[in-house]
Parts: C-alpha cells; sequence; structure tokens
C-alpha cells in the first residue's frame, strides 16, 4: 500500500512539472531583417545583413513562448554605399555608439489563425520602447531535430521615438524622409543543436 501511494504521489509530481522548453536558433542565411521609409515621393528599401535570435518554448504551446532578436546596425545596406555610410553616422543609427537594436518579447497573444500580437521592449539609439510585432506563422515542415519552422514578422516604428531625428526641410514645403518606418523580418528557425560531447 505505501508503496502504490508513494508512486502515485512520485507520478503526481511528474505531472506537475513544467515540460523543458526548445530552443529555436534563426537561420541567418534563409532569413532577413528589412525595411523601408519614404524619401521624397517613393519608398526606399533596406536591410540588416549581420542578425541573429532565438525562440524559447514548446510548438504547441506558441503564447508561452519567449523571443530573442539581435541586430547589428553597422550592417545596414541599402546598396547605396555612400548612403549606408551616411545612415551608420550620428545623424541616424550612430552605429559606433549604438552597435545593435535589440527586442525580447513579454508576451504573445493569439489573434488569429496562425497569427499572433508579439509584445516587448525595443531598444535602439539608445532607446527603449514597447513595440509590439504582428507574427504569423508561416508552417513547419520536417520532425524532431530536423524541423524548421517560418515567420514573417511586421511592424511601423516612428523613428523619432527612438532619437532619430535628422532631415531636411525641401524648398517647396515637406520634408525628405519621412517618420514612419515600415519592418518586415522573416525567419526560418530550427531546433538548437548540442555541442557533442567528447
Amino acid at each position: 500500500m505505501n508503496r502504490t501511494l508513494a508512486m502515485l504521489a512520485l507520478a503526481s509530481r511528474l505531472a506537475a512539472s513544467p515540460v523543458a522548453a526548445d530552443t529555436f536558433v534563426i537561420d541567418p542565411v534563409h532569413s532577413d531583417a528589412s525595411f523601408q521609409v519614404r524619401h521624397f515621393v517613393s519608398n526606399v528599401r533596406g536591410r540588416f545583413t549581420d542578425f541573429q535570435g532565438t525562440i524559447v518554448g514548446d510548438p504547441a504551446k506558441p503564447e508561452a513562448a519567449t523571443v530573442e532578436f539581435t541586430v547589428k546596425t553597422a550592417s545596414i545596406d541599402t546598396a547605396q554605399p555612400k548612403r549606408d555610410g551616411h545612415l551608420r553616422s550620428a545623424d541616424f543609427f550612430d552605429a559606433e555608439k549604438f552597435p545593435e537594436i535589440t527586442f525580447k518579447s513579454t508576451k504573445i497573444k493569439a489573434v488569429g489563425k496562425d497569427k499572433y500580437e508579439v509584445t516587448g521592449p525595443l531598444t535602439m539609439h539608445g532607446v527603449t520602447k514597447p513595440v509590439t510585432l504582428i507574427v504569423t506563422n508561416l508552417g513547419t515542415v520536417g520532425t524532431g531535430n530536423d524541423a524548421k519552422f517560418g515567420f514573417q514578422a511586421t511592424t511601423t516604428l516612428n523613428r523619432k521615438d527612438f532619437g532619430i531625428v535628422w532631415n531636411k526641410a525641401l524648398d517647396n514645403g515637406g520634408y525628405m524622409l519621412g517618420d514612419d518606418v515600415i519592418v518586415e523580418i522573416n525567419i526560418e528557425a530550427g531546433r538548437k543543436k548540442e555541442a557533442a560531447s567528447n
């Protein structure tokens, strides 16, 4: 009887124990972090080529997951070297003083089929503000440790909220640059591979 009770107690503790979360690492080769901003009457597009991130959680419980993302500001690329140098300068990202943009989720909320609001602090140019990303689950391929997960995240940021205020007034009124920046991040992630033991 005592043995049975002990086994039941152990089973109860195991059932109550949280399952260890998996860590999924963003594959930068098959992911991208891009943006667009108004320039005069058109939109200029760019991207960051050096970034990394992780998703920690259980794929069956996405609202309990956490997401971290880091971008190196010096990796900005708009296909125009002169413009990229200006964007790295103190007029914009001030990449030498503020080398990283970081985001870490604090809340994930389902808002539709395969769609989530992911909220957390974004730090850019030395300023931290809460932002919400609209994230779409693009699906899964493979199984087990070889599974790949796809996501698309979008948001719109006001660059002035982060102290990036440079602009140029036009002779006929208005300004060269818009304030709103549309951000799009496409992610392919896979389970973190454990280092082989010697």
